[in-house]
C-alpha cells in the first residue's frame, strides 16, 4: 500500500506509558487524532491516564482542535493491535538499547509496511536502534522536548539504513501536527538541543561542586537573565543583536578572546555523593513541599503563557 499523505493521517499509535509516551498521547489527542496507546503492563494504566489527564487540562486552556476528544483514546496491551491500524507510530520505550532493538525487531514485522516508525529517544543513535529491524528504511528519530504536549521542538534524524523519503515524510507530518521539526544534517550524538542543554547542565554541576553557586542561584540567574531572551531568539541571534549594528562580527572580534578565559568546565564533574546531595537538597528547598503534580502544573501554566507571548510577538501589533 502507498504511504499515507502526512496531512491526512488520522490514526496514531503511541507506545509507552511514561511521561513522554503519555505526553505524546495527550498531544496527538489534542490535535484531533485517534490514538491507540500501547502499555507493556496493565498496572501502568492508572498512572498513564493520570499523565494524560494532567496534560489535557492545560491543553484545554491552550486551545484544542475542533476534533479533539479524550474519547479518541484506546489503550491496548497487545502490540499487534496497537500498531495494526496505525498510520504513524511514535515509540517512547525505555532508553535501553537492548529493549529498543528487540522492540524494533517486532515492530518491523507488525507495523504495516508503509507506516513510519519514530523514536522519542533522547540520545541513542537510530543506526543502533534499527540494527535488528527487518524494515529499517522507515525508522527515524523524532525526539521531543519535555513536556511533549507543550514544547514544539522535534529533532529528526535517521540511521544508516533510513531512507531520505522517511525523514522528509516525518518532517511534513510533525509540522502538520503542529510541531516545529528540526531535521539534522546527519546523525549527531545527543542531537542539537540536548547537546546544548547538557553543556549548560555540566556547567551548573561544576559551579555547585566548587561552591560557586547553589541550585537556587543557578535557576534564578537563568530565569531572570538569558532564559526569556533565549525563548525569543536563541543564542546566536541574541549575541548578534547584543553588539548593535556590528552584529556577530563585532561580538566575535570584541569578545572572542574571552573564550580562552578559564570560565568553562565542559568536562562532566565527578558525581560524588556530596555533589548529589547538594543538588537534591537545593531542589527540595526550591520545591518547598510542593508535589510533582503541583510543580508540573505550575511549569505548564508558565510554558503556555510564554508560548502565547511568543506567538503574539511574532504576529506583531
Amino acid at each position: 500500500m502507498p504511504r499515507p499523505r502526512p496531512e491526512e493521517v488520522r490514526c496514531v499509535a503511541s507506545l509507552g506509558g511514561g511521561p513522554i509516551g503519555g505526553g505524546w498521547t495527550a498531544f496527538f489527542l489534542a490535535r484531533g487524532y485517534d490514538v491507540c496507546s500501547y502499555l507493556h503492563d496493565a498496572a501502568e494504566e492508572k498512572r498513564f491516564r493520570g499523565i494524560v489527564g494532567t496534560a489535557w487540562r492545560i491543553l484545554e486552556a491552550l486551545g484544542l482542535d475542533e476534533r479533539a476528544s479524550l474519547d479518541r483514546l484506546r489503550v491496548s496491551f497487545d502490540l499487534a493491535e496497537a500498531v495494526g491500524t496505525a498510520e504513524f507510530v511514535q515509540e517512547s520505550a525505555p532508553e535501553v538499547l537492548d529493549v529498543k532493538q528487540a522492540l524494533y525487531s517486532t515492530l518491523g514485522r507488525l507495523t504495516p509496511p508503509e507506516v513510519i516508525i519514530a523514536s522519542s529517544t533522547s540520545g541513542l543513535p537510530m543506526t543502533d536502534i534499527q540494527a535488528r529491524c527487518p524494515t529499517p528504511a522507515r525508522t527515524v528519530v523524532g525526539h521531543p522536548f519535555n513536556p511533549p504536549y507543550l514544547l514544539p521542538l522535534v529533532e529528526i534524524t535517521g540511521g544508516r539504513e533510513t531512507s531520505v523519503d522517511a525523514i522528509e515524510w516525518a518532517q511534513t507530518f510533525y509540522r502538520a501536527a503542529g510541531k516545529e521539526p528540526l531535521v539534522l544534517k546527519r546523525e549527531v550524538p545527543g542531537f542539537v538541543a540536548t547537546r546544548l542543554q547538557e553543556a549548560l547542565w555540566r556547567e551548573a554541576l561544576h559551579m555547585v561542586a566548587n561552591g560557586e553557586a547553589t541550585p537556587e542561584q543557578i535557576d534564578f540567574a537563568l530565569m531572570h537573565g538569558p532564559g526569556p531572551r533565549l525563548a525569543l531568539m536563541g543564542q546566536c541571534m541574541a549575541f548578534h543583536v547584543a553588539c548593535g549594528e556590528g552584529g556577530m562580527a563585532t561580538n566575535l572580534d570584541q569578545f572572542g578572546p574571552a573564550l580562552d578565559l578559564p570560565w568553562s568546565r565542559l568536562v562532566a564533574p565527578a558525581l560524588t555523593r556530596e555533589l548529589r546531595d547538594r543538588m537534591v537538597d537545593g531542589c527540595d528547598a526550591m520545591a518547598a513541599g510542593r508535589s510533582f503534580e503541583e510543580l508540573a502544573a505550575e511549569r505548564d501554566r508558565g510554558i503556555v503563557a510564554i508560548l502565547r507571548a511568543i506567538r503574539a510577538t511574532r504576529r506583531g501589533p
